[in-house]
């Protein structure tokens, strides 16, 4: 498993009706491989996962297997409301041919430390793919405290951390803690530069998938030492990077894909279209990034 590099959130679509639409999301999944990502996160937050039924999940991660077709890793996401149901999750993934787990704290409850470390040893526990936490304290009000690494930090299919936090401390306070003992990934789109530069070595990132070329560019850049490349991308993606810390994430992505002709803007309940103003900014902000593309 290579975390290097840009690994979109990819989004899962649905017809008209709200329908899983596998060929739908499988030309989403494929397009993004063929403009150069190095990997993908599926059933993550942009692929709506607590929204999707237990066989849609089956179906989803199945088909993208099969469309990426081992080009690149699939990681794919964890995010159940009990323990034992992400077991079994954790389960199908390996059978299916998933390479990696993103693996959430149960949702809903907000557990204390010790509740935390138990779901993710008990998950760790149930196959032998690569896990990498999501640490998101904002989103699902709990923090992957550095105690609770520590405890984790012998268990040897916990690999990686996705560090969703505003606050770029972490990225510092993580590597002088455990040395390269995990793999950090940027998982906070207006903050990824930071964090490429102090010390994570891939982007999981929401807006990639409506402007794939453009992340990759910017991350290569930063591969290679050229700084002024990678801030001049950075400093045109901020605005729309910005769409990735509020609430409405799933849909301002869902409808930059749209405008950009990568998928459409569809939504499950309780998640609803952009609508009104909210609509017309977001769209105002895609088309001025289009227009203005830097790569």
């Amino acid at each position: 498993m290579k975390w290097t590099g840009v690994f979109p959130a990819a989004t899962t679509q649905f017809t008209a009706d709200l329908a899983v639409d596998l060929p739908a999301t499988q030309a989403v999944l494929d397009n993004l491989v063929r403009d150069g990502v190095h990997g993908l996160v599926v059933m993550g937050t942009c692929g709506e996962n607590n929204s999707l039924e237990p066989e849609e999940k089956i179906r989803v991660l199945e088909a993208a297997v099969e469309v990426v077709a081992r080009r690149v890793p699939v990681i794919v996401g964890v995010s159940e409301l009990t323990t034992p149901r992400a077991v079994r999750w954790a389960q199908e993934a390996a059978r299916i041919g998933a390479d990696a787990l993103m693996l959430l704290p149960a949702m809903v409850y907000v557990p204390k430390p010790h509740e935390l470390e138990a779901h993710f040893k008990a998950v760790a526990a149930a196959s032998d793919l690569p896990i990498m936490l999501y640490n998101n304290p904002t989103a699902y009000r709990v923090n992957i405290e550095i105690d609770v690494l520590k405890r984790l930090a012998d268990v040897p299919t916990i690999v990686a951390v996705k560090e969703s936090s505003a606050d770029t401390k972490r990225y510092t306070d993580v590597y002088n803690a455990f040395g390269d003992r995990f793999t950090l990934m940027a998982g906070l789109d207006d903050v990824a530069f930071e964090g490429l530069l102090l010390g994570a070595v891939g982007w999981i990132s929401g807006l990639t998938s409506a402007f794939p070329k453009e992340s990759v560019a910017l991350v290569e850049a930063l591969q290679r030492g050229d700084i002024e490349t990678a801030r001049r991308i950075y400093r045109w993606f901020m605005p729309l990077l910005h769409l990735d810390a509020e609430h409405d994430l799933v849909q301002s992505i869902k409808l930059a894909e749209q405008i950009m002709g990568r998928g459409n803007e569809r939504v499950r309940l309780p998640r609803l279209p952009l609508e009104g103003a909210r609509r017309a900014e977001v769209t105002r902000m895609v088309e001025i990034a289009a227009a203005n593309r830097p790569v």
